[in-house]
């Protein structure tokens, strides 16, 4: 999966989201953490994170991540990191996206989440759908 070498957490994150699996994903926010996935209004709580990215889910055939650079640095509570990624996309009907560039920014509070923002443009995953 990853282009380069990345810590563990991240690795781990990324594979969770490549599985598809919602609930492990909504497991690594704290209860009060919030996520924002490209211009959709922002969730707040592990339960609206995990309904949310079901729901997304639930409208893909399958995803597929390969990081291509990551940044750490600090906000008041805790480390930062923005990950660079190309993700293919498998549509329901088995077609397959092109890799599309998608930058995601997680502060964390301790080895949770507090904070998960992407930032994408997911128009040729819907391009004649």
């Amino acid at each position: 999966m990853p282009a380069i070498a990345v810590d563990a957490q991240t690795r781990r994150l990324f594979e969770m989201i490549d599985a598809m699996d919602a609930e492990g994903f909504a497991a690594t926010f704290a209860a009060d953490g919030s996520f924002r996935f490209g211009n959709a209004e922002p969730v707040a709580g592990r339960e609206a994170v995990r309904n949310a990215v079901a729901s997304f889910f639930s409208t893909i055939g399958s995803v597929r991540h390969r990081v291509t650079g990551v940044w750490t640095g600090a906000w008041e509570h805790g480390p930062v990191r923005s990950v660079e990624v190309e993700v293919v996309y498998t549509r329901k009907d088995g077609s397959l996206t092109p890799a599309i560039p998608a930058t995601s920014t997680l502060r964390m509070r301790g080895d949770l989440i507090q904070d998960y923002r992407i930032f994408v443009d997911l128009t040729p995953l819907f391009a004649g759908a």
